[in-house]
């Protein structure tokens, strides 16, 4: 049967090109997947992988979200009951969060150990962090089979003006200099997210999205 995965659509993400940058990176890599774009929760709970994108502010991603009826219970069910691989991209990474501090605080999944807040970077750095950025490794990173499908340097494009700042056990697998270091992939069991977006990054991204797309938990 074909492995299916949902790209969740809950009002807020770059779909179009995160869904061609699914479909190229499976055909490229001769895998045998289906990509589908769905807000419903029942094609969620019922998905091999999901990936969750997210374009804008914290607060207006949240509520998106739970503004559909059944889709927080599906995403659970799919990723942490059934520990199916799951794929958050930009604020969909920051949503793994315990908190996002953007107009207001408001409480994230809480999947992964950490505070979303606002980047402060010293002048002459401006805000939003916007553009291509080299990648730097932890041990656990380069091991990941996801995230070591890329390497200390590779660029990769970033467009954000919030960070997840880690705390407690969790640690960033990659990260990002812009004045300071920045997370840039976070991963825990079957669990990854970018604040990058692969879509975006050409072939370093395509490379990173066939890897999920293989990736068996």
């Amino acid at each position: 049967m074909t492995d299916t995965t949902v790209l969740i659509d809950y009002g807020s993400g770059n779909l179009r090109s995160a869904e061609k940058a699914l479909i190229r990176a499976a055909s490229d890599s001769s895998l045998d997947r289906k990509i589908i774009v769905s807000s419903d929760p029942n094609q969620v709970r019922q998905a091999d992988r999901l990936v969750l994108p997210g374009v804008g502010a914290f607060a207006d991603c949240r509520k998106g979200l739970l503004a559909i009826d059944g889709m927080r219970d599906a995403i659970y069910e799919h990723s942490r009951t059934r520990g199916n691989p799951f794929l958050g991209i930009c604020v969909g990474m920051q949503l793994l969060a315990s908190e996002g501090h953007e107009f207001g605080i408001h409480k994230g999944m809480g999947w992964i150990d950490g505070i979303v807040k606002p980047i402060h970077v010293p002048p002459p750095l401006k805000i939003p962090h916007m553009g291509w950025n080299t990648l730097s490794f932890s041990t656990d990173g380069t091991q990941h089979p996801v995230a070591g499908s890329l390497k200390d340097g590779d660029h990769v494009y970033f467009v954000h003006s919030y960070h997840m700042e880690m705390t407690g056990q969790d640690k960033a697998l990659a990260t990002t200099d812009y004045g300071l270091p920045l997370t840039a992939i976070v991963g825990k069991d079957n669990i990854i997210g970018t604040q990058f977006h692969p879509e975006k990054s050409q072939q370093a991204g395509l490379d990173f999205l066939a890897a999920f797309l293989r990736w068996s938990v």
